[in-house]
């Protein structure tokens, strides 16, 4: 297992959008960080429904799409777009971490307000990636360009 996993819950069920809102509420209230959420429901407003009619708001099958946009407060600062689809794109420090499964989005969150992101560097070729342990001897790896190394990202170089 992952050193420091231990002690977080294993991967939790979020069904609908809105449950996973209800999470992301809950983390934000656990680690004291102000948060925003923002709303689109409909398929003319999701970003993933663009080919809906003008005034069409279901989908095909009569189920109506909703999705979610979640600004966290504090450093690092994090966003989540929580989509219809049971997926999500989680944004740290302006590194994007598209396809995160709606269900690991709360152990993500946890991973990097609990201190266990991090930064791993190669020497050669020259790189970075930002690795987020998940519950279960996961972890998310995302590659950085060296631009966006901020204060946070730098000071979490392993």
């Amino acid at each position: 297992m992952i050193s420091g996993m231990d002690h977080l819950p294993e991967r939790e069920h979020l069904p609908t959008t809105q449950a996973a809102v209800t999470a992301l509420r809950d983390l934000a209230a656990r680690y004291a960080r102000e948060i925003e959420v923002t709303h689109d429901i409909g398929a003319d407003q999701t970003s993933r429904r663009s080919a809906a009619g003008i005034g069409v708001t279901t989908d095909p099958d009569g189920s109506l799409p909703h999705e979610a946009y979640v600004e966290f407060g504090g450093v690092p600062r994090v966003s989540v777009r929580l989509y219809p689809d049971d997926d999500a794109l989680i944004t740290v420090e302006g590194v994007e971490c598209p396809d995160i499964a709606r269900d690991d989005v709360p152990a993500f969150l946890r991973s990097v307000f609990e201190g266990l992101a991090h930064v791993r560097a190669r020497r050669f070729p020259p790189g970075y990636r930002l690795v987020v342990p998940l519950p279960g001897d996961r972890a998310h790896t995302e590659y950085i360009p060296m631009v966006l190394l901020g204060p946070w990202l730098s000071q979490n170089v392993r």
